[in-house]
């Protein structure tokens, strides 16, 4: 045990596609002082690790620049030293920088998150990222309040899924957009109350069916394809708020429609947070999401569960916006 252990594990053979995913054994040492050591039942595929794998989004300091996966579900298998909080057989989740794509991890004890009580923790697997993500987004940034209309991009995303559930479960009124009538009419299972088909056209439907209010907060999960239209949609005093980049991180913007309609823009990631920021987030999460998911109020939405070692079929699928919610890959 003083020594580690040798543990399966996702590497990037080198920057490129999904083929340089390669399952390999890497050594884990023991947990260090305030952490514990997670064996993972499912890891969650994300953006960020595709981006990860082709050199463009590297690790922070102190996480595998060669090991991606940015969040994880599992039992608590060894307690490291000055931990109090957990203990060996608890269910556990939580968001990392670096290197969930293993069978077990090492983490911070004080930055876990119970795992709800009735979900199983294969299907846990699909909550941190998303719904940490959506959660921080919507109301600790935005201020997001019952009656309110938010306009989710993405709508058939993790985050977009997570958002619906999220909105609807504090009172306000989601409407979302998607490339695919599909996924819109999937999010209408969810609750979504309104939904849009774009990528065109959708700018007039969200004023026609907020009846000519506008957005009060826009969940902005595309990036720079959608500014024009972000800016004829909002209400005013809207909270836009940027979460990911897919559709171009570069643009413009007309700023003085901003500031006639006294709107907010800002941005936001979860990866670079300080260990402080993330213990903080990690406990509010727990205080007032996870009971939740235990009253069925929410619920993870999990397209599919593959094995860990079909990592790049998982990146494949999420490269073609071929899934509804997440993907997990399987210990």
């Amino acid at each position: 045990m003083s020594a580690g252990e040798t543990v399966r594990a996702i590497r990037i053979r080198e920057p490129g596609g999904p083929e340089v995913l390669e399952m390999v054994e890497v050594h884990l040492p023991p947990p260090a002082p305030g952490e514990l050591r997670v064996r993972v039942t499912t890891s969650g595929v994300n953006r960020a690790d595709l981006l990860q794998r082709g050199g463009a989004y590297p690790a922070p300091l102190g996480f595998p620049e060669d090991i991606p996966g940015l969040e994880y579900a599992g039992l608590v298998e060894a307690v490291g030293p000055g931990c109090s909080v957990r203990k060996s057989g608890d269910r556990v989740m939580g968001v990392v920088a670096g290197g969930a794509y293993a069978e077990a991890i090492n983490v911070r004890e004080r930055e876990t998150i119970r795992a709800p009580e009735g979900v199983s923790l294969e299907q846990a697997g699909g909550i941190p990222e998303v719904f940490v993500t959506a959660w921080d987004a919507l109301f600790r940034q935005a201020r997001l309040t019952a009656g309110e209309s938010v306009l989710i991009h993405a709508v058939g995303s993790g985050v977009g899924t997570a958002a619906v559930q999220l909105a609807l479960a504090v009172g306000a009124r989601p409407v979302g957009t998607s490339r695919s009538p599909e996924k819109v009419e999937r999010a209408r299972e969810l609750g979504l109350v309104l939904g849009v088909v774009g990528p065109e056209g959708w700018t007039h439907s969200v004023q026609e069916l907020t009846d000519g209010h506008g957005a009060d907060v826009i969940l902005d999960l595309v990036g720079a394809a959608y500014l024009e239209g972000n800016l004829e949609a909002m209400a005013r005093g809207c909270r836009w708020i940027v979460v990911g980049v897919p559709g171009g991180a570069l643009g413009q913007i007309n700023l003085r429609r901003l500031m006639s309609q006294r709107a907010t823009l800002r941005g936001t990631v979860l990866r670079s947070r300080s260990p402080e920021e993330k213990v903080i987030l990690a406990r509010a999460f727990q205080d007032h999401v996870v009971p939740l998911f235990e009253r069925g109020e929410v619920r993870p939405v999990v397209d599919t569960i593959l094995p860990a070692d079909k990592a790049a079929v998982a990146h494949r699928r999420l490269e073609a916006n071929d899934s509804f919610g997440k993907l997990l890959l399987r210990w």
